[in-house]
Formats: structure tokens, C-alpha cells, sequence
């Protein structure tokens, strides 16, 4: 997933969230509470009502262009991803179907994005089944270091946590160092992770 189509996916979530939502497949109306698939040719997410999700649960039905993305994510423990050399203190990390991993990296602009070393992912992903499992295009590695009242946070989720996420840093952030607003709401959204996705599941 390119700097270019993340950054349209995000614009578009939000456009979304800004009106009556309706399901990308059939334009049937959807809950708070729905599905995404991918869209390999328009680079971009699409809301799912549950008959439409329920079809493409069947990975064949989408024809190799959407992509139902997962329904949940999971919290790993006993990993470190200090080798990947994360330059910052919140990262998510994205296959592409070549193999290569992206390092996406939220700001108040939206995302910058460099690609990993291939041989520093092996050697974290032998360490981690979840990251070897990882699905291309749709799940990510998101790591949050942290602040010194907290944090230090590494999940397994669907690509559309992660485009909530930058969509609130981009709403929240104010001056230089983004303000006590935006890592309130950071600390909220990796909360609300906790409630959704389950306890701690360990690096497997």
C-alpha cells in the first residue's frame, strides 16, 4: 500500500464518517458496527453491509480485487520491534503481495512510509507465528512505544484501526509536539483496542 492510496483511503473514511454510510457493494444502508473490504484496483477501503461481508467471506468471491478484512486483531506480548529501526513511537507495518513490508508512520499531515529491511522482518517474524500469518494488504503490526505514564503497545489488527488511528492524530494534533489532547486520544484508541480485540494473546 503506497503513501499515495493510504492517504486516500483515510480521506475517504472520513468523508464517509461525515455522512450516512452506506455499503460499497450494493449501497444498502450499515451500522456503526460493520465490515471493510478492499479494493486492489481503486486502492481503497469500502464499507461492507453483513449479507455483502457474509459473501466475501468466501475468499474466492472477490475475484482478486476486494478483500474482506478480518473482524479482529490481537495484542501481542513478549516481542520487541527495536530491530526494525522504528524511528518514531508509533508505527504500523503493512505486507504487500511481493513480499515487501511498509512502515507507516502517523502524523498531523497523515502518513510517511519507508520500507523495511527484509532480512530485520524475517528475523522478527520467525520470532512471531501472528507476524508470519500476517495478511497482506489488510492486517498490520501496530507498535505504540508508549509515554512515560504508560503504553508500550504491539497488536495484530485490521487495516482500518489503523486508519482511525491517523485519522485521529490529523483531528486531535495541535503545535510541534501534537499536545496533551492527541496522546489522550491515542491513549483512548489503544483502549478501546483492549475492549474490542480481547486480552493479551502472547507473540503467537
Amino acid at each position: 500500500m503506497t503513501a499515495g492510496a493510504l492517504q486516500r483511503a483515510i480521506r475517504r473514511a472520513g468523508q464517509r464518517a461525515a455522512a450516512i454510510e452506506r455499503c460499497g457493494m450494493c449501497a444498502g444502508p450499515v451500522g456503526p458496527e460493520h465490515r471493510h473490504l478492499w479494493d486492489e484496483q481503486d486502492r481503497e477501503l469500502m464499507c461492507a453491509c453483513t449479507p455483502c461481508s457474509l459473501l466475501f467471506e468466501r475468499e474466492a468471491a472477490g475475484g482478486g480485487r476486494y478483500q474482506l478484512l478480518p473482524a479482529q486483531g490481537r495484542r501481542l506480548t513478549g516481542l520487541s520491534a527495536d530491530e526494525l529501526g522504528v524511528p518514531v513511537g508509533l508505527v504500523f507495518f503493512v505486507k504487500q503481495q511481493d513480499g515487501r513490508v511498509l512502515g507507516h508512520y502517523p502524523s498531523p499531515l497523515g502518513t510517511t512510509e519507508s520500507e523495511i529491511d527484509a532480512d530485520a522482518w524475517r528475523a522478527i517474524e520467525a520470532r512471531s507465528p501472528a507476524l508470519a500469518e500476517l495478511t497482506p494488504r489488510v492486517e498490520a503490526f501496530l507498535v505504540w512505544t508508549g509515554t512515560p505514564r504508560g503504553g508500550g503497545q504491539q497488536w495484530v489488527v485490521p487495516i482500518d484501526d489503523c486508519f482511525r488511528l491517523v485519522a485521529l492524530i490529523r483531528q486531535h494534533w495541535t503545535g510541534m509536539s501534537g499536545g496533551s489532547a492527541v496522546w489522550r486520544e491515542i491513549a483512548w484508541f489503544f483502549d478501546d483496542l483492549g475492549r474490542r480485540h480481547g486480552r493479551p494473546s502472547g507473540n503467537d
